[in-house]
């Protein structure tokens, strides 16, 4: 941890170094007296979280729980609960058919959010065995669109790539059909729609975090001995190295 020094410790210590080893306990036992977050702060920031990615029963029951107000009505979050849900259980045109009555011009302006939604779509049908209709589809929608951007061409051809396999859960491109990719595209839909409305499309905790790793990277290029966390899930924190 960088040390805090003021203007005459700096020069009676000019010679000293400017990082002090700081065990894991001291770490967490000066975050702890820092007092970084008060209980409503956080509060706030996973109420924004849950209303951000539209999460409306769990924010109804936080709600009830804290006494806190969301910053929106929580039933303006109905229309992008359906979509992601959509997404989430495999229905990609579903959710293609409630964004273009949503807000028509969307997808026509996101050409890469369309071309995942499809690439989901595909996914699905390669999933559920349907080969031909997954070869009509990416011939009738998709070759074009990798033709253009070799970024496109890449990703679709991970996706074509399934197909090779008689078990393509079990193929080296299996990540595509994990539920985490289902998560992914249904985020990044949902972030295109607040986006097109005019709001915040990425929670503040996710922000905070961002800033965590950011600056854990910026100490770590410094040489700088502190407590890292190495997994953010469970907040587990390793020694100095």
């Amino acid at each position: 941890m960088v040390s805090m020094m003021t203007s005459s410790d700096k020069s009676s210590n000019s010679s000293s170094s400017v990082t002090d080893d700081v065990s894991r306990d001291q770490w967490l036992e000066m975050v702890q007296k820092a007092h970084l977050l008060q209980r409503m702060d956080m509060n706030k920031l996973i109420m924004d979280y849950l209303v951000t990615e539209g999460f409306k029963e769990a924010a109804e029951k936080f709600q009830d729980e804290t006494g806190l107000k969301p910053s929106m009505d929580l039933d303006s979050l109905d229309d992008r609960i359906k979509i992601r849900e959509s997404i989430q259980n495999g229905r990609v045109q579903e959710a293609i058919s409630m964004v273009n009555k949503l807000h028509p011009e969307l997808l026509d302006n996101n050409k890469c959010l369309h071309f995942h939604l499809q690439q989901q779509h595909l996914i699905e049908l390669i999933r559920f065995k349907q080969v031909e209709q997954a070869l009509e589809f990416a011939q009738l929608h998709l070759a074009e669109r990798g033709e253009d951007n070799p970024d496109i061409l890449s990703e679709l051809e991970r996706t074509m790539a399934l197909l090779a396999f008689e078990c393509p859960d079990t193929s080296p491109f299996n990540d595509l059909l994990q539920l985490s990719q289902r998560q992914k595209v249904a985020s990044e839909l949902n972030s295109a729609i607040l986006e097109y409305e005019n709001m915040e499309s990425t929670p503040k905790l996710a922000n905070l975090l961002r800033l965590l790793l950011w600056s854990q990277d910026q100490l770590s290029a410094k040489k700088v001995k502190f407590p890292k966390i190495t997994d953010i899930g469970s907040g587990e924190i390793d020694d100095p190295k």
